[in-house]
């Protein structure tokens, strides 16, 4: 029977095409133990808060006193701030605000930006927590005791404990405060200078910088930066009396730029 081969070679052809038929199948090539892939979890934060919003007026008319002598147009023009310019406002937004008093100038910035890993393998607070990282190691914060700010011992690095002056491009001298940066009398045991902070999101420093340019008024900002999941906070408080003697006081500034970022930081938690 002639026949009966190609019957045979037909079976066997489907026979192979069943087979194969797994080929699509995304289980097909798992083999028993092979280690299973799982991508990282995205981060608490998916959006950002309006950042001219954010800080609420009672808490403007106390950061920035010289507001509260102009007209009730004038006031509002200074509290309602000017938005950062920025190109993605789901990773990145901010608010700048600015008030002239009869004796001094102070400005407010805040910012916020939202970390975003595309790396399966990265975790959003992975990502965040190398972003805060580099923001902190530019800080050069004093360590204390061998401690570097990072938390690991060693040598002290070059900002040391004392005042550490430090060129700028732009030829201004800045100077990290020693404990008593404001030359007023403050608690012996009250240490103002750039620091860690405690109980502020899940990392926080304080930074604070004294600055002269050339024959004018000096100029301190106070810098609070801190990270909750994937989202960094920067705080910016500045004030620069009209008197080219007169030292803005490091105390005042901090305390108001601290409790700023943590109103901030409840907000982003409620």
């Amino acid at each position: 029977m002639a026949y009966v081969p190609g019957v045979a070679l037909l079976a066997a052809l489907v026979a192979g095409c069943s087979a194969g038929s797994d080929a699509g199948d995304p289980d097909a090539d798992s083999k028993p133990g092979s280690p299973t892939v799982t991508a990282a979890p995205p981060g608490k934060y998916r959006t950002l808060p309006e950042s001219c919003r954010a800080v609420p007026r009672s808490t403007l008319k106390d950061l920035l006193p010289g507001a509260a002598d102009l007209s009730d147009e004038q006031q509002d023009k200074v509290y309602e701030g000017t938005a950062a310019v920025t190109y993605d406002t789901d990773r990145k937004v901010g608010c700048r605000w600015k008030s002239d008093g009869p004796d001094a100038t102070r400005n407010l910035s805040i910012d916020f930006e939202r970390v975003v890993s595309y790396d399966p393998a990265v975790s959003d607070d992975a990502g965040a927590r190398e972003v805060y990282a580099k923001k902190e190691d530019a800080a050069d914060l004093p360590t204390s005791a061998g401690v570097t700010p990072s938390g690991t011992t060693g040598a002290s690095s070059s900002a040391s404990s004392g005042s550490t002056p430090s060129g700028s491009p732009d030829g201004k001298t800045s100077t990290k405060p020693s404990a008593d940066p404001s030359g007023s009398a403050t608690d012996p045991g009250e240490d103002l200078r750039p620091r860690l902070l405690d109980g502020l999101g899940d990392a926080a420093f304080l930074d604070d910088s004294l600055t002269r340019a050339g024959s004018t008024a000096q100029h301190r900002t106070v810098s609070v930066v801190f990270r909750t999941s994937n989202v960094i906070v920067s705080v910016h408080y500045t004030a620069q009396p009209d008197s080219v003697t007169e030292v803005p006081d490091s105390k005042e500034l901090q305390e108001k730029a601290q409790a700023l970022a943590r109103e901030l930081d409840e907000a982003l938690n409620d």
